[in-house]
């Protein structure tokens, strides 16, 4: 398998893409990390587990709030422990705080911030000198396409998932020569928890937006993610490959 021997931590990988993410990567031949943020997520990671010690590889939950440097560090470290020395970053975690800017708190603005982005930081900064050990370092990012057109109501997550495609485009001119890439992904509306829980009326709207018609699904961005985690991307870095039924076009 084309990930055989790779070490991997997903950051926010309890549900959704992260979940999907770290379940494909695992079968491709990847240890993974799962991680969540809080208590309440901690039975939905443990069922990512077990899904990835059926493929045969190594696993390990490791709770921590990415917006925090100390328990960034601490996943980061743990999992060098309980896997091996990673290979693959996937800064995956993120929130959202919706509202229109007039009635927007700035609690709500700074969360947004601190883990959509300054988590990215944490993360990454932890991480980075172990992956430049390793003889395929990969970095991946989930940026957002709302982070490139922007989107009323979303100020504060459109800002940090913006800043995402700027770190991202700037750490991998940084760490070019030393072998690893950085890329980011910038999904559109995906199929979701909170999709689910949307009036037909407003995903019928979201559907008009979207040139192919219909929302995206985890899988369709973790397909691009465990690419870019994978020898076959080798040459790529520095890049935001859209996965938004062509959203941004």
């Amino acid at each position: 398998m084309e990930l055989t021997g790779r070490n991997a931590v997903v950051t926010g990988s309890s549900r959704g893409i992260g979940a999907e993410t770290a379940v494909k990567l695992a079968h491709k031949g990847a240890d993974v990390v799962i991680n969540y943020p809080f208590a309440g997520e901690k039975e939905n990671a443990e069922q990512i587990a077990q899904k990835i010690k059926k493929t045969g590889q190594k696993t390990a939950v490791i709770k921590a709030d990415v917006a925090d440097f100390k328990q960034a560090e601490k996943l980061i470290n743990s999992a060098n422990e309980k896997i091996g020395k990673i290979d693959i970053l996937i800064n995956n975690a993120g929130i959202t705080r919706d509202n229109l800017l007039l009635r927007m708190k700035e609690e709500d603005w700074d969360q947004v911030i601190e883990v959509n982005l300054k988590g990215v930081f944490n993360c990454t900064k932890a991480a980075v000198k172990t992956l430049m050990k390793s003889d395929q370092g990969r970095i991946i990012n989930l940026s957002s396409v709302v982070g490139i057109t922007g989107n009323a109501g979303q100020a504060n997550y459109s800002a940090s998932k913006a800043g995402v495609i700027g770190f991202t485009k700037s750490i991998a001119r940084e760490l070019s020569s030393r072998g690893v890439t950085v890329n980011a992904v910038a999904p559109g509306f995906i199929k979701s928890k909170m999709t689910e829980e949307l009036s037909g009326d407003i995903v019928e709207k979201m559907k008009d937006s979207i040139p192919l018609g219909q929302l995206g699904e985890p899988r369709d961005v973790a397909e691009m993610i465990v690419f870019l985690a994978s020898k076959k991307a080798r040459y790529i870095t520095g890049q935001v490959i859209n996965i938004d039924g062509g959203m941004a076009i």
